[in-house]
């Protein structure tokens, strides 16, 4: 296992954890994101509830924050090469 960067993260970009065969844009075509995904089995929003260590007590911030790092951490590890990670801005971030 690699180490993962507890360092906070700055970027002001908006990321999200897509797979590599997902057709659909998550940001702007999230329903049918959404639909291609569970159908496929992935079911990648349950996958990072998993990882992601978040709370109702957190504030907002922290929270995003702490998703941004379960994204990382998935797209790090990652032993079945499905998972990206996106942005608005570009396509895939690796």
């Amino acid at each position: 296992m690699s180490e993962l960067s507890t360092e906070p993260i700055t970027d002001p970009v908006e990321y999200m954890l897509t797979t590599v065969d997902n057709p659909f844009d998550p940001f702007t075509m999230f329903d049918e994101w959404l639909e291609y995904d569970t159908r496929m089995g992935y079911n990648t929003a349950s996958f990072l509830d998993r990882i992601a260590k978040v709370s109702s007590e957190m504030s907002e911030p922290d929270q995003a924050l702490a998703i941004q790092h379960a994204i990382n951490e998935i797209v790090t590890e990652n032993v079945s090469g499905m998972w990206i990670k996106v942005s608005r801005t570009s396509d895939v971030v690796r």
